[in-house]
């Protein structure tokens, strides 16, 4: 599908690098038919090109999310970013529903009403014309999406992807349905299971559980201190600075901390001191709440609205399966995770969660209240289409090689190594050295060895 407009909107210099931002006027829907008649979206992209490379080869970097834009780095020539433009030029893509790319939060989807007047005049749009839109955000459209900025730029030529956590998913996703446009691809942290959504949500417990357990090993007075927080949020009322009153189950999502290299050992720090003396009463201090909502507030809701659909019917023999709110309904089965039990009942492991969006937060965070309804809409959608396809990932021809984080909370390692046992020619690094932010906290050090392996 070709672009229907595209235009250079800036050149710079940014510490010696070249910066070219694009934008790219696409289908709102490239399976329609008449694509051109469905709308469109605007697609931005930072054309990153280090000293001297204008002949390098394009590599396109996928970020993780979903719902969440592309990086910002104060400066290019640093960490995995510097380390991709020592041999590439870099394209940083945001994907679409992100950043310059038609944001999508409660203001920005208000106005699809606007998009069909009658004769009362412009009317907000309903929660099903919200689901029906949302669904045009996944895997498939954005690689869609890559493939109209390769053309423009690269012209005939394929490039490279470099995909984190999700943006593995995107490009599994491209590999079954435009491999045409790969030179090579690297994951890191996202080889997606290719079943049911379920199956992968009960690892993903299983390995939060774990992250726990090594936690509060490292820290054991931590432990009675979060049954303590979520026993006092049951009984008090204490608000975010956003106004709403914080619960128990939203509170325990700072377990979102857990899964990265960095931010294990802040969660310990946030938890120091969390309590203060009112009056002679015990508070959860204004400091604390604070660092509780930096955490657990979504700042790009898309993230949340988006997570459990990126999961839902993916291949074929997945087709007309819902996902049901799948990590709201396995909480209550997987000791540790259930919201309703008591904080303060040691007898039982009482657990933080991880990348789980309950149906709840919905109802609390500022950022998806009203969106709860078009949320339950896609839950239990079965008429997804599939995005990705064993049969071409069998018969792939492409270079793939992927960094699979052996302790990864968020994908798990035992469905990402069935995932690339099915595609064809696939090579794996399976590491315990760094958890899910390895690209990032590694400085090059994960690309330096993914390359090496793709030469090898």
């Amino acid at each position: 599908m070709a672009t229907l407009w595209c235009m250079r909107i800036g050149s710079y210099i940014h510490h010696s690098n070249t910066i070219h931002d694009h934008t790219f006027t696409v289908p709102l829907d490239h399976n329609a038919p008449d694509a051109h008649d469905h709308g469109t979206v605007d697609i931005y992209a930072r054309e990153i090109i280090p000293p001297g490379g204008d002949n390098l080869p394009y590599l396109v970097f996928m970020q993780g999310g979903p719902g969440v834009e592309g990086p910002r780095p104060g400066d290019f020539r640093d960490g995995f970013i510097g380390r991709m433009l020592k041999d590439y030029r870099v394209v940083l893509l945001d994907q679409r529903g992100t950043g310059r790319s038609h944001r999508l939060d409660k203001l920005t989807l208000s106005s699809l009403g606007n998009q069909s007047v009658t004769d009362e005049g412009d009317h907000a749009p309903t929660a099903q014309e919200i689901a029906d839109y949302l669904m045009l955000f996944r895997q498939d459209q954005i690689v869609r999406d890559a493939e109209v900025v390769r053309r423009e730029l690269a012209g005939d030529e394929p490039w490279t992807t470099l995909g984190q956590s999700f943006g593995g998913f995107i490009n599994t996703c491209y590999l079954s349905i435009a491999p045409e446009g790969l030179r090579a691809v690297f994951n890191t942290g996202g080889l997606p299971g290719l079943t049911d959504i379920d199956s992968i949500y009960r690892l993903t417990y299983e390995r939060t559980a774990a992250r726990n357990r090594a936690y509060y090993e490292r820290y054991p007075d931590d432990e009675p201190m979060i049954r303590r927080i979520a026993a006092h949020l049951r009984d008090h009322e204490e608000c975010l600075p956003t106004g709403e009153r914080l619960s128990t189950e939203r509170f325990r999502m700072i377990g979102i901390c857990l899964g990265g290299q960095l931010r294990f050992d802040t969660l310990h720090y946030m938890l120091e001191a969390p309590f203060v003396t009112v009056n002679g009463v015990s508070r959860l201090s204004r400091h604390f709440l604070q660092q509780v909502a930096d955490e657990v507030a979504q700042t790009t809701p898309m993230y949340a609205v988006l997570q459990e659909t990126i999961y839902a019917a993916t291949t074929p023999a997945l087709a007309g399966t819902a996902t049901r709110w799948s990590a709201d309904r396995l909480s209550r089965e997987i000791a540790g995770f259930d919201p309703d039990a008591a904080p303060l009942d040691t007898s039982e492991p009482y657990y933080l969660t991880g990348e789980h969006m309950m149906r709840s937060i919905f109802d609390e965070d500022p950022e998806l209240t009203g969106l709860g309804e078009a949320a339950d809409i896609l839950a239990n959608r079965t008429d997804w289409p599939a995005v990705y396809d064993p049969e071409v990932l069998a018969e792939n021809s492409v270079p793939v090689a992927s960094a699979v984080y052996f302790d990864d909370m968020f994908v798990p390692r035992e469905l990402s190594l069935e995932t690339a046992s099915a595609i064809r020619g696939s090579r794996v690094w399976v590491t315990n050295e760094y958890q899910h932010d390895g690209l990032r906290v590694s400085g090059g050090a994960v690309l330096d060895h993914l390359f090496a392996l793709q030469r090898d």
